[in-house]
């Protein structure tokens, strides 16, 4: 089940992006006192009583003129309203309320999404509890005084975003495969969907649910449904092209959270850039199953582009995910679109995929035996047993002697021997390194 998103949404220096690394548990962000500085890390992964979301900071599009800064919290509320399951909406008390505040709470008030309004930089509670009462006037219900740097009334706050989440356990999980296509904005994102779309006329009904399934495509083909999520979406109009970017990774992290496999789409007479990379990333953090589709295969000259070189380029950029599947396609000509069935077919099958405890043991042991585990200070690493224990992606735990000694490269090495035997294409593999002494069972 994808798990919820939380948007931070307010005026530039409200504390946006202290609540966020907060939150997040580390320096995420660069925190500057000018507006606008622009940010890589924009979510992060948040646990709170056992609830785990994604939280998404739109500090990102902080203008630096005070003539755009409405325009600009209107299109981050518009941006949070629509990728968002709970928008918290961060007031400053020291500044109190402004029309630039009233003017969001208005939009956030009828999108119907859930708000937890969140009055930060109160210090101290009893000498600014008046002021916070202030923001009672908004209209969103009730605000709950923190403060972000001192990390008072955090609790409180948390507690009411979980409390909106959806009871996963009481719903029906629906087995339809979910396929993110995600990309850059205008690299044929929403052709390819059309193309697919009109070759495979849909059979499925509608899907309801929330405004983010506005862009959801039901699809059948080959006798199987699939669900194609397009973050193209909404046409947003910015004058900003850092708004403009930072609009794509957001719709990009929301469309991979609820997909099972992402399409990331580059424009082949562009090559492989690094907001490519980005967003191919976000894919790869989630693990999920992941197919490069280079479109406008039919525009790029092929004497001196092949498809092989061509495929170099794309490794040696997105060197994090060597498990990617590449396919060559044009959404323009139709060529090779229908080849994108069984690649999506064969992802789905290898993020489910389970090995038997026995046959992964047989493999690290011969794997050990080919290549000796690292030392250090005359300790040897040990590997004594491996096991699956989960899957999307494929999860294993290895236990080991001294978790210290199992280096980074050693684990990819036993990755690579399990993917000769097995494949496991266009799926990451997560491990997990335990300790176990010598003589435990």
């Amino acid at each position: 089940m994808s798990k919820p998103i939380v948007a931070i949404v307010g005026r530039p220096n409200v504390g946006k992006s202290t609540l966020f690394n907060m939150l997040a548990g580390e320096m995420i962000s660069i925190v500057k006192d000018t507006p606008g500085v622009t940010r890589d890390r924009i979510y992060a992964d948040v646990e709170w009583l056992g609830y785990h979301f994604t939280l998404i900071d739109t500090g990102g599009i902080e203008p630096d003129s005070d003539d755009i800064i409405l325009s600009q919290m209107r299109e981050q509320a518009e941006i949070a309203i629509e990728t968002a399951d709970v928008i918290i909406f961060l007031t400053d008390v020291r500044q109190g309320l402004i029309e630039a505040d009233n003017d969001v709470a208005d939009m956030l008030r009828r999108s119907g999404k859930p708000v937890v309004l969140a009055v930060n930089k109160t210090d101290n509670f009893e000498k600014f509890m008046p002021d916070v009462y202030e923001f009672y006037s908004l209209g969103i219900g009730d605000p709950y005084p923190i403060s972000s740097r001192s990390k008072l009334g955090i609790g409180d706050m948390l507690d009411k975003v979980i409390s909106y989440f959806p009871r996963y356990e009481e719903e029906e999980e629906n087995e339809i495969p979910r396929i993110a296509i995600v990309g850059k904005p205008n690299v044929g994102k929403s052709s390819i969907i059309n193309r697919l779309f009109g070759d495979n006329r849909v059979l499925v009904s509608d899907i309801p649910g929330t405004t983010r399934d506005a862009v959801d495509t039901p699809i059948r083909a080959n006798g199987k449904e699939y669900v194609f999520i397009d973050t193209a979406g909404l046409r947003r109009k910015s004058k900003l092209k850092e708004s403009l970017e930072y609009y794509s990774v957001v719709r990009a992290v929301a469309a991979v959270e609820r997909a099972d496999v992402v399409l990331c789409v580059i424009d082949a007479t562009e090559g492989v850039t690094e907001q490519d990379a980005k967003i191919a990333g976000i894919a790869h953090d989630r693990g999920k199953g992941m197919i490069v589709v280079v479109n406008k295969w039919d525009a790029v000259e092929k004497e001196t582009m092949t498809m092989e070189k061509y495929k170099k380029d794309i490794r040696s950029v997105l060197s994090f995910i060597p498990y990617a599947e590449i396919v060559f396609l044009s959404a323009m000509t139709g060529q090779r679109v229908p080849k994108l069935f069984p690649v999506i077919d064969q992802v789905l099958e290898n993020q489910t995929l389970r090995v038997a405890t026995g046959v992964l043991n047989e493999i690290m042991t011969e794997a050990v035996a080919l290549n000796q585990p690292p030392s250090d200070k005359g300790k040897r690493l040990k590997l004594y047993y491996i096991t699956q224990i989960g899957v999307k992606p494929p999860t294993f735990v290895i236990f080991v002697n001294d978790k210290k000694l199992m280096h980074f490269s050693y684990l990819r090495y036993i990755e690579n021997k399990i993917r000769e035997s097995f494949g496991f294409e266009g799926t990451s593999m997560k491990f997990i390194v335990r300790e176990r002494k010598e003589n435990e069972k």
